[in-house]
């Protein structure tokens, strides 16, 4: 289908705002490619769209199929980020990935609560174990009364505890905290992999193959 200059207006005004979108969630050389990619696809899908019953009803059809601007953007930069996670396994890019399903996903933002709740206690267990040998009597089990009150680093600690556990506290908490971490990454890394086959699963919204 030809499509005429009102036909295109249509189709540049729906880019502009997808452009706008992809600039909030990607990098502006990246945001550029995926417009690109996107308007291609467009195009391709309008050349060969059935005119019927009207230009006009064709356009729209296209664009409905593809989405809304703002959900293509999200979409788009989420698939990107857990890509980019799963293939190079940075920490950096994993937690740019759970940030940008925490914020476009009520899935995403559930497991990213509680994978961050992991970290936090796995990285609180590493603190622990450095933080002992300089501040021997700061760090360990704190029990007052015979009654163990809490574990870990208190400046100062409760009145009238006292300390138990020497610097065996250390090699324990950093064994302890590096499990932690590596479980939670090793759940993370399984989550974003979940999230990417059940999105292969759905309909393309990102035009891109599966895999690149």
């Amino acid at each position: 289908m030809k499509v005429s200059e009102v036909g295109d207006a249509r189709v540049r005004g729906y880019l502009f705002v997808l452009g706008q979108s992809l600039r909030t969630f990607l990098p502006g050389d990246v945001a550029r490619d995926a417009l690109r990619e996107i308007e291609s696809h467009i195009r391709e899908r309008l050349d060969s769209a059935d005119p019927q019953p009207d230009e006009r009803a064709a356009v729209e059809r296209v664009l409905q199929e593809l989405g809304p601007p703002l959900r293509v953007a999200q979409v788009y930069s989420a698939e990107l980020t857990v890509d980019e996670a799963l293939t190079t396994g940075h920490a950096v890019a994993t937690l740019r990935a759970l940030w940008q399903l925490a914020t476009t996903t009520i899935a995403g933002f559930a497991a990213s609560l509680l994978l961050f709740i992991g970290y936090a206690i796995g990285a609180s267990f590493v603190a622990i174990a450095a933080l002992k040998p300089v501040f021997p009597n700061n760090v360990g089990l704190f029990v007052v009364d015979g009654v163990p009150q809490s574990f870990g680093a208190l400046f100062p600690g409760p009145a009238g505890a006292e300390i138990v556990g020497g610097y065996w506290v250390i090699p324990i908490s950093l064994g302890v905290g590096l499990a932690i971490l590596v479980a939670t990454h090793r759940g993370t890394k399984g989550f974003l992999s979940w999230w990417r086959e059940r999105r292969r699963g759905l309909p393309r919204v990102t035009l891109r193959e599966p895999g690149r």
